[in-house]
């Protein structure tokens, strides 16, 4: 009995022609869901794959086959995407072409990744430390010039900055006051050393 492609409108048939053609036939996967993928893929109605359906090489892309060996195979996962449908057939099929649908495609456990999805970047800071930096309204309330929203709290505030400022001027008159002594007591002495001989002019206006 001649093996037929089974996809809409191919009539290619597994002989010496074919195959001097380069065209291989190929079985639909064992596994039922990914035989379901082919069968939907085909848009025959009512169309269910038995063990002796096939499908030709003109319905896959190039690089859903594995020629590394003598026999060319289909890659897992590889779903027929190439078709001549009529016009009352041409409607969008999904196709599944992420790593994770492939993994379901083929029976495969799924791995669970702790990396954010790609349309997602992290902020710059948290991408490059791995920490978590703190929020812009925490930085603004953690800021030495923010003002507190309460009266009361930023007459406090206020009061404080003020008895600071007087402190602060306290010492600075004291800090003069006492280099005015100091001076006061420097000039008293080279005096006395001028009277007792013990310093002349010139040196006394150097140590001024």
């Amino acid at each position: 009995m001649p093996d037929f492609c089974a996809a809409y409108g191919c009539s290619n048939e597994r002989s010496l022609q074919t195959r001097t053609r380069g065209v291989t036939f190929h079985k639909f996967p064992k596994s039922r869901e990914r035989r379901r993928h082919w069968e939907l893929a085909l848009r025959r109605d009512d169309f269910v794959a038995n063990d002796r359906s096939l499908l030709c090489s003109d319905h896959f892309h190039r690089e859903d086959f594995d020629r590394t060996g003598q026999t060319v195979r289909l890659k897992a996962g590889a779903v027929p995407k190439i078709f001549n449908f009529p016009a009352h057939l041409q409607w969008p099929i999904a196709t599944r072409s992420t790593a994770a649908s492939r993994r379901a495609e083929e029976n495969l456990p799924e791995v669970q990744q702790d990396d954010p999805p790609p349309d997602v970047e992290p902020p710059p800071d948290v991408a490059a430390t791995g920490e978590k930096q703190p929020s812009r309204k925490r930085e603004a309330s953690d800021h030495l010039y923010a003002l507190p929203s309460c009266p009361k709290a930023l007459k406090a505030k206020l009061d404080a900055a003020l008895k600071t400022v007087r402190k602060l001027q306290r010492e600075k008159s004291n800090a003069l006051a006492r280099e005015r002594r100091m001076r006061k007591n420097m000039n008293a002495l080279l005096e006395e050393l001028k009277d007792k001989n013990r310093i002349n002019e010139e040196l006394k206006d150097k140590l001024e």
